[in-house]
């Protein structure tokens, strides 16, 4: 179960983000970041990693982090940002946007993965922290609830592509989708499948 908040670890810190990624793999959209400052006296049940909960789960976890969460806040790296600077740098960038955006300045950041954004203050990247680290459980809650949305959304646009569905991950029934569409504005150009349809390898 996530440690609630590792300040035995850091005693000299007040205010500590969790920072978490969803959306790499898609071939569309962007890749969606959050940053989470949990408040110590509001304990938030359940926090776990996102890809282990249910779609119900999913949405109460949100509303509960949105409500009593200190500060929240979300990054995003756009498709052509992806393209341009290639996946990992996106989503550094998308991570440091998502710092920069909480209105409570963190004292230390723990990020999911095994590299850090360059950052203003001091940083640790913890493997599997969505699993060990409860506020960066709660940025993984919240950065895949809204980009799952975002695919939702998209959906209505395009229903003929089933975003809602595969939320831009590349299935069989996406490939499918684009052979016969072809691919829109919100494609990731760069990534190999959609270079291959547009043939440009």
């Amino acid at each position: 179960m996530a440690v609630e908040f590792p300040d035995v670890i850091y005693p000299n810190v007040q205010y500590i983000a969790g920072v978490d990624e969803v959306g790499r793999g898609p071939l569309v959209g962007d890749v969606v970041t959050a940053a989470v400052i949990l408040d110590p006296n509001k304990a938030i049940q359940g926090l776990t990693d996102s890809k282990k909960l249910s779609e119900k789960k999913l949405a109460l976890l949100f509303e509960q982090i949105n409500e009593n969460a200190l500060a929240v806040s979300i990054g995003r790296a756009s498709p052509s940002e992806i393209d341009d600077i290639n996946i990992l740098h996106a989503t550094m960038l998308a991570m440091q946007r998502a710092v920069e955006g909480l209105l409570i300045t963190p004292d230390f950041v723990f990020v999911d993965g095994n590299r850090c954004p360059a950052l203003k203050m001091p940083s640790e990247a913890i493997v599997k922290g969505d699993l060990r680290v409860a506020a960066i459980s709660a940025a993984s809650i919240i950065a895949k609830v809204t980009r799952d949305r975002e695919m939702v959304e998209l959906d209505k646009q395009y229903p003929q592509y089933g975003f809602a569905k595969h939320k831009g991950y590349p299935t069989k029934a996406h490939f499918e989708a684009i052979q016969t569409h072809g691919v829109t504005v919100e494609y990731r150009k760069s990534f190999k499948p959609v270079k291959k349809i547009l043939g440009l390898l």
